[in-house]
């Protein structure tokens, strides 16, 4: 006599398996998370850190765009507290890296601008960074990294969408 093995999953059953899918998309994702913590984006001496180089870059960019950055905006495109930004701030300032400049409107706003002579400092630590970058994916291949950019920036335009539509 053949048993049948079709078995019949009660919605309690269903709940438990959603719930430990989840649970697996969560620990995947602080898994990716905890990986890109680890990321180098250089494997030589540089003069800035990684964080410094990304506010570099900010701050450069907008000068090339013909706008100014304040340390509330920087902290947004970094993803890090403006204390963290003040602080770096702070520091690069005493460095001669950076410096404040008030607005001329409203002099409570600072504007946070590349003091003259660190273009070259920043240009040389940017070389090693793209070379490196560039060597990774060589060996990762590219079309696997523009997939994987693609598939990020999806993502995170999707978390950014929920997260906007949840605080309505």
């Amino acid at each position: 006599m053949k048993q049948d093995r079709n078995v019949s999953l009660g919605k309690s059953d269903i709940k438990t398996i959603d719930c430990e899918r989840q649970e697996e998309y969560l620990r995947k994702l602080l898994s990716l998370f905890k990986a890109r913590g680890e990321l180098a984006i250089v494997d030589k001496k540089t003069h800035f850190n990684h964080t410094e180089i990304r506010m570099l870059l900010e701050i450069f960019t907008a000068r090339s765009e013909n706008r100014r950055v304040i340390s509330a905006e920087l902290a947004r495109r970094l993803g890090v507290t403006r204390a963290a930004i003040s602080q770096m701030v702070n520091n690069l300032e005493a460095q001669g890296i950076v410096k404040r400049v008030a607005d001329d409107i409203d002099r409570k706003i600072a504007y946070i601008e590349i003091s003259e002579g660190v273009f070259e400092l920043y240009q040389s630590d940017i070389s090693k960074c793209a070379s490196f970058v560039s060597g990774i994916v060589e060996e990762f291949g590219e079309e696997n990294f523009n997939e994987m950019c693609r598939l990020f920036q999806a993502f995170a335009a999707l978390v950014g969408e929920k997260i906007r539509s949840n605080q309505k």
